[in-house]
């Protein structure tokens, strides 16, 4: 009996487990399938004539060629440099300087970045871009997202830097090796994988968000892929499923592929490895 039971709650898991992937692989292939039909709809069905008529189409869009390929490319990859950069020595920092309450300030920063975050933080950012002369310039929609991105990176380099023993950076200062020296030969190397990890982590986030750029941005030249979708729209507001579809696999291509080159190169862990 206790057989039984147990070879029908193995079933019963496997059935409940297959539909969940299921939910999720549905989405997939359609992304992967509909770009392919001379006339795609919302089901998942192989072409019967496979077409590339579909990207044509959309590379004569140069509008959104270029939110594509150079706008969301130039916020994206901005943000990501830009926020590595601060969360690393940011993070070296906390994690070496003994201050009073600083625990305390990095899950401040954490709490407040969750709670005052998308449309509820846009008034106020926006009258800040907006004296600071930044509206309709890519770097005041940079600035913004790593201001937002800052916090959670903070406490993800954090723990990496945290990792590395104190006596390495003393044996580099021993050998006559300055303050930059020892960032730059010894922690850099060592925190590598955690900067992999902030850094794709950070364009995957702008490379998606939408209303930031629709917000701080006025110019169509510079808007990123996010907000060109709707050059796919008819006058009617009814989307072109055949364009919007193949648009979306060419959107998720580039962080597609930056993922699996860094992941062959560096490899990803979300955690410091370097034990004392």
């Amino acid at each position: 009996m206790n057989l039984v039971r147990f070879v029908l709650a193995r079933v019963g898991f496997s059935a409940f487990v297959a539909v969940i992937a299921a939910a999720f692989a549905l989405p997939l292939l359609w992304l992967i399938l509909a770009p392919f039909h001379d006339q795609a709809t919302l089901s998942v069905s192989l072409p019967t004539n496979p077409t590339l008529d579909n990207f044509r189409a959309v590379f004569d869009n140069q509008f959104a060629v270029r939110a594509l390929f150079v706008n969301s490319m130039i916020q994206a990859a901005g943000a990501m440099v830009l926020t590595t950069l601060v969360a690393t020595l940011g993070a070296y920092a906390l994690a070496r300087i003994h201050l009073p309450g600083r625990d305390v300030f990095v899950y401040v920063l954490i709490l407040f970045s969750s709670v005052v975050t998308g449309s509820a933080a846009m008034v106020p950012v926006f009258l800040l871009i907006f004296r600071m002369g930044l509206i309709d310039q890519h770097l005041g929609v940079i600035l913004v997202f790593t201001g937002g991105l800052l916090p959670v990176a903070l406490f993800i380099m954090r723990d990496f830097m945290q990792s590395i023993p104190r006596s390495y950076e003393e044996s580099a200062l021993v050998n006559g090796a300055n303050q930059w020296q020892m960032l730059r030969d010894v922690v850099l190397p060592m925190t590598r994988s955690g900067m992999m990890v902030i850094g794709i982590w950070a364009f995957v986030n702008v490379w998606g968000s939408f209303l930031i750029p629709f917000i701080l941005l006025r110019s169509p030249d510079k808007m990123p892929a996010a907000t060109a979708t709707y050059s796919f729209y008819t006058e009617a507001g009814t989307p072109v499923i055949t364009l919007i579809s193949a648009y979306a696999l060419l959107y998720v291509i580039p962080v597609l592929v930056l993922y699996l080159f860094v992941n062959w190169k560096y490899g990803f862990q979300f955690f410091g490895g370097i034990k004392s």
